[in-house]
């Protein structure tokens, strides 16, 4: 047995000495250790060929964000491009939040309601002002005094329902402490002003907010005037409102509503409202 094996080895080492000497030339060469497994050697010399990996083009880009880690994954196929991004529900994965969603949050923090006005005049200090006595559906109606002398007459204001923002701080308006203010939109030379017009069966002390009808039941608790003057949230929600192509009060593509339905303008179509 051991003279037969060191027969093999030596044999073993010839063959692939003769291998190596003669480039791998000749009709071929195979190694055999035991019937049924062979170990076959080229028989030419040249480079070895490799078929060329494929490349694959993405149609479908999915972002994943899981725990705060992102990966990008492409499947192919026909379906058509996306670009999703999904959140995991790990109590440590990130919130993806939309900017319009963002500015629908501030909207709904503003403390918006209908108003009646039940008492109006002229501020007797100031020719621009017309001082009214707003009922928002509080125990008292607030006293609100409103730059609209030279463009709308005072007749046209009495007992009428108005769109009132009740949480800014009170101002004094030479001599006139004024509680809140009431909505209105503005062409672009402001030569034009309508007061906004809450929706039929709207009655004083409604809220008013900026989505769908179903998001009544969960709307935010109203900010603080002190908060919304702190972190200017009036300022950074009023650029965005506007009146859209069907006079209908918007914040970004939210619209404004109460229970009742939307709230628009008189006639001016994209206007500033503030």
């Amino acid at each position: 047995m051991a003279l037969a094996a060191a027969n093999l080895s030596r044999a073993s080492g010839f063959l692939l000495l003769s291998y190596l000497s003669h480039g791998g030339a000749g009709a071929g060469i195979s190694l055999r250790r035991q019937k049924g497994l062979s170990f076959s050697l080229p028989t030419q010399k040249g480079h070895f060929n490799f078929t060329p990996l494929k490349t694959t083009t993405a149609s479908n880009t999915n972002i994943i964000r899981l725990n705060s880690k992102v990966c990008f994954c492409t499947t192919s196929g026909s379906a058509p491009v996306t670009d999703n991004i999904i959140v995991s529900n790990s109590p440590d994965s990130e919130t993806v939040i939309s900017e319009e969603d963002k500015l629908k949050g501030l909207g709904n923090i503003l403390d918006i309601r209908v108003g009646q006005i039940i008492k109006i005049w002229r501020h007797e200090e100031a020719d621009s002002l017309y001082v009214e006595e707003v009922d928002v559906g509080e125990p008292e109606p607030r006293i609100i005094c409103s730059g609209l002398v030279k463009y709308i007459p005072l007749e046209n204001l009495e007992n009428r329902k108005v769109v009132v923002l009740t949480n800014l701080k009170p101002r004094n308006m030479r001599g006139v402490k004024s509680s809140g203010m009431l909505m209105a939109a503005s062409d672009a030379l402001h030569e034009n002003v309508e007061l906004l017009v809450p929706p039929e069966g709207s009655v004083p002390g409604d809220r008013v907010w900026f989505g769908s009808e179903d998001e009544i039941e969960s709307l935010p608790d109203a900010a603080s005037p002190n908060q919304i003057q702190k972190k200017k949230i009036w300022e950074s929600v009023q650029s965005h409102l506007k009146s859209d192509a069907s006079c209908v009060a918007t914040l970004g593509v939210h619209l404004m509503r109460t229970s009742a339905g939307v709230v628009e303008t008189g006639s001016l179509k994209n206007a500033n409202i503030s």
